[in-house]
This record gives structure tokens, C-alpha cells and sequence, in this order.
């Protein structure tokens, strides 16, 4: 459920998080590190204060040392002499000094002994340890300074503790917490408030081009400016302009698809009304208004499936991800399924064609592309005649040609052979076949030609024979190795 928050927040919320909370988190370890820095310093500066008295009470020490009898320290120290050390009324200090054989000579009996160790190298020149410890129930820092005492006849090692209790100490370090946090805290806010009119100001033109879309008329496809949107939305900008243009191309498609139906269809559904009519008048005998009829209807079929192939032909310019199809296993089934066609005009037929050629294209559109060619030579081919279909493969081409003995094509047409409903045989063919080969040859990236054969004329005056129609199409190689 976080997750799916996360991911359906605003542009402005992403970058304000993604932003601020690394900000708040560096300022939070920054406050921290400066807060154990200033108290380091703080407690540096009372533990030489502490130092400083330790000093002073080594200072008055003195030595009895009686004849015949052991030395002994002697410290006159009264505690109203520690006053001047003491920061304020807030804390309060307590001292405690040793003699050589451990006896308590002056001070506070009850101030727990030291029983540490000399750190091996500290940073002041005397023999000094710091730690913490408890007295009467409270917390208290406490100072140990061994202090070397010289008398006539020997030498030994006093120890001087200073304690001082911490709340003056705890009181300087919520000082130094507050007034840390209150400068992080301000500082937090003018970040904040520069990161969000940062924010607001870098997606302005995003907020400004989904107005744009917004406000656009229903069926507006116009290409958005790009030159001068931001460089990071130049790609969105260039990725949807692109998807417009293809909305455009298939709007453009399903105009011209619905244009062309309705015109064609017209006239074999009005063809159709005439003779259900006729039929219905008895103007014709039964058997052949039916047959009229379901010639009219097939017609109206094969135009209709012949404008849907056309209209796929075209989609696939708007698709790149075809799979690889064997050409020439294609071939051979459509031949195969025309064979009936083939058989029943008698023709010479012949198929050479190589064992494997890879192409980059939906089945069904080789398919289509075979049969609309094999079909338009087969009903052009005159009874008894040739008919040869060719597929060699190259290194990077592909070749198929398909020769008949039909009439071949005038001049006048091979222009507009290739226009869809261009037809020099209204009876038998509604002109699309042609169309529908050329849309798909120039998706795959290929080229598609119809040359008359000719035969050498017997006197230079007279034209040249025409013997047949030669179609070919060349298409690129699909390598799967």
C-alpha cells in the first residue's frame, strides 16, 4: 500500500521528498556531530578548571616529618578556598586528598578513592586522570592529580581528587542542543522553502503542456512545440508527437477504408436490390435470378475481404516486430492451393523455387502477397498456356518472378495499376489486389515490378510481340543465423 502511494504522488511531491529528505537527514547527523563537538569542548574546558584546583590544593600540601618518626602530609586547605573555582551556585565542588600510606588528610572522607589508571599519554603535562563517578546519590566529574611531594630526606606521590557535580554542565549542554537545533531548524526552512520554489518554477512548463493538451480541440493531432520546451522533456515531447503522427496515420487509415467501402460497396448492394427485385417481378426464371444473386454476392465478398487485407497492408508500416517466415514454404502452399485453378486452364505450370528463404513479415502477408499475384496471372492466362513461378534467395535479397502468356498491360495503365479500385476488367476484379501488394511490399522494404515480355519483331518498322506479364518482387533477407 506505501508503495502504491509512493508511486501515484505528484511530480513536485517526488522531487520535494527526494530532496528534502536527504537535506533533513545530513542536517540531522550534522546537528548531532556539532552538538558531541561543542559538548567535547565544553567538558575539555571545566576538566582544566577541575585541573587547575587540583593544582591549587597540591600546591598548600606540606610534610611533617618529626625525627625518628615517618613523614606525614599536611594539608590546610579550608573549603571556602575552593570558592573561586566554583562557575556558579549551580554545582558544587568536593576535593579529597590522600597521604602516602592511602589515609584520607583532608576533605571528603566519603568521596570514593581513585582507583584508575594514568592514561599513557594524555594532553597535559601533568599526571592527570578524568572519568565520571557518583557522589551522595548524584553524578559527579572527577579529577585525580598525583602530585610528587619532596621533603629533606625523601620523596612521594600525594593524591589530590576534585569533584564537581554537573549541572552546570547538563544546563550549558541543552544550551548547546537548543541553540543547534534552532539554527539547523531555521536553516532546514530555508532550504525547504528555496527547494519548493525551485520545484514549482522547474515544473512549470509540465503543468503548462498538460493545460495545452487539455484545452486542445477533440481530434487534434498537430504535432506539440519542442524547441522551446525544457531538455528533459524534449524526449516525452518527441515520443508522443511521434505517437500522434501514427494516430494521425491510422485515423487517416479508417477515413479512407471507410470512404472507399462505402463508395465500392455501393454499387454491387444496389446491383443486388435490382435483382432481388427482378426476381421478385418473375422478370427472370428462378435458377437464374439465384445465380445473378450469388454471383453479385461473391463480388461483394471478395471486395470486402480485399479491402480488409488492404487495410492491414497498410497497419503494417505502423509495426516492427514481425516474426520470420519461410517465403518459400508460403509459396508452395498457395500454388498448391490454386492448383484446382491451374488444372482447370489447362496450364503448362512450373515451380522452381530455393529450399529456404527467411523473410521479416507476418505469414499472412506473404500469403496475401502470393495469392493476389498468382491469382491476377492465372485469370489473365489464356487456356493451355505457360505459367512459371520463380524464388531464388540472394545473401541479402529475395526474388520472385511470375511469367504468364496473358496479354500483358498498355502503357496508358501501368501508372495507375498500382492505385486501389484501378482495374482494367471491371467484370472479374474490383482493382484492389495490386494495391493491397504494393502496401505490403513497401512495408517490408521491397519493390515490386510488371514488365511486358517482348519478342523481337520480324521487321525493325513493326512493334515488338508482347508474350506475356512477368511480375517481380524483391524483398530483403531475414538471416537468422
Amino acid at each position: 500500500m506505501s508503495r502504491w502511494r509512493i508511486s501515484t504522488r505528484s511530480l513536485r511531491d517526488r522531487l520535494m521528498l527526494g530532496i528534502l529528505l536527504p537535506v533533513i537527514g545530513v542536517i540531522a547527523l550534522s546537528t548531532w556531530a556539532l552538538y558531541r563537538q561543542a559538548l567535547q569542548a565544553a567538558d575539555t574546558a571545566y576538566d582544566r578548571t577541575l585541573l587547575a584546583t587540583a593544582k591549587s590544593i597540591g600546591d598548600m600540601l606540606e610534610v611533617e616529618a618529626p625525627a625518628g618518626r615517618a613523614a606525614r602530609l599536611k594539608s590546610t586547605l579550608l573549603y571556602s578556598a575552593l570558592e573561586p573555582f566554583e562557575a556558579d551556585n549551580r554545582s558544587r565542588l568536593y576535593y579529597k586528598v590522600t597521604g602516602f600510606a592511602g589515609e584520607t588528610v583532608s576533605g571528603f572522607e566519603a568521596l570514593p578513592s581513585w582507583r584508575g589508571r594514568l592514561p599513557p599519554k594524555g594532553p597535559y603535562a601533568a599526571l592527570v586522570d578524568f572519568y565520571d563517578d557518583r557522589y551522595q546519590g548524584h553524578p559527579v566529574r572527577v579529577a585525580v592529580l598525583l602530585q610528587p611531594v619532596t621533603w629533606e630526606g625523601g620523596q612521594a606521590m600525594a593524591t589530590i581528587q576534585v569533584a564537581e557535580t554537573l549541572e552546570l554542565r547538563q544546563t550549558l549542554a541543552r544550551s548547546l542542543l537548543w541553540g543547534t537545533l534552532a539554527r539547523q531548524a531555521a536553516l532546514v526552512l530555508i532550504i525547504a522553502g528555496v527547494v519548493v520554489f525551485v520545484v514549482r518554477h522547474a515544473t512549470r512548463p509540465v503543468l503548462a503542456l498538460s493545460h495545452s493538451l487539455r484545452e486542445r480541440a477533440p481530434g487534434d493531432l498537430t504535432p506539440l512545440p519542442v524547441a522551446d520546451a525544457p531538455r528533459e522533456l524534449q524526449p516525452l515531447l518527441d515520443a508522443n508527437n511521434q505517437l500522434m503522427s501514427r494516430l494521425r496515420n491510422l485515423l487517416e487509415l479508417q477515413k479512407r477504408f471507410v470512404r472507399d467501402a462505402s463508395h465500392q460497396l455501393r454499387t454491387p448492394l444496389a446491383v443486388l436490390k435490382t435483382q432481388v427485385q427482378s426476381a421478385r417481378r418473375g422478370d427472370v426464371p428462378p435458377q437464374q435470378a439465384l445465380a445473378e444473386i450469388d454471383q453479385t454476392v461473391q463480388r461483394a465478398t471478395q471486395l470486402a475481404h480485399q479491402m480488409l487485407a488492404l487495410a492491414k497492408a497498410a497497419q503494417m508500416r505502423q509495426h516492427t516486430d514481425a516474426p520470420c517466415s519461410d517465403w518459400a514454404v508460403i509459396v508452395r502452399a498457395v500454388a498448391l492451393d490454386l492448383a484446382p485453378l491451374i488444372v482447370e486452364k489447362e496450364l503448362e505450370f512450373e515451380l522452381e523455387a530455393a529450399p529456404h528463404v527467411p523473410i521479416r513479415s507476418h505469414e499472412w502477408a506473404l500469403r496475401e502477397l502470393t495469392r493476389n499475384l498468382l491469382h491476377n496471372a492465372i485469370r489473365h492466362s489464356p487456356t493451355g498456356g505457360a505459367l512459371h513461378i520463380g524464388l531464388s534467395c540472394e545473401s541479402t535479397l529475395a526474388h520472385l518472378s511470375i511469367r504468364d502468356d496473358g496479354p500483358g498491360i498498355a502503357d496508358s495503365w501501368r501508372e495507375h495499376l498500382f492505385q486501389p479500385f484501378a482495374t482494367t476488367d471491371t467484370r472479374h476484379g474490383s482493382g484492389l489486389g495490386l494495391a493491397i501488394c504494393q502496401d505490403i511490399v513497401n512495408s517490408l522494404g521491397g519493390r515490386i515490378t510488371l514488365d511486358n515480355r517482348l519478342a523481337a519483331a520480324a521487321h525493325p518498322q513493326d512493334a515488338p510481340q508482347v508474350l506475356g506479364l512477368e511480375v517481380r518482387v524483391v524483398l530483403p533477407v531475414q538471416h537468422t543465423g
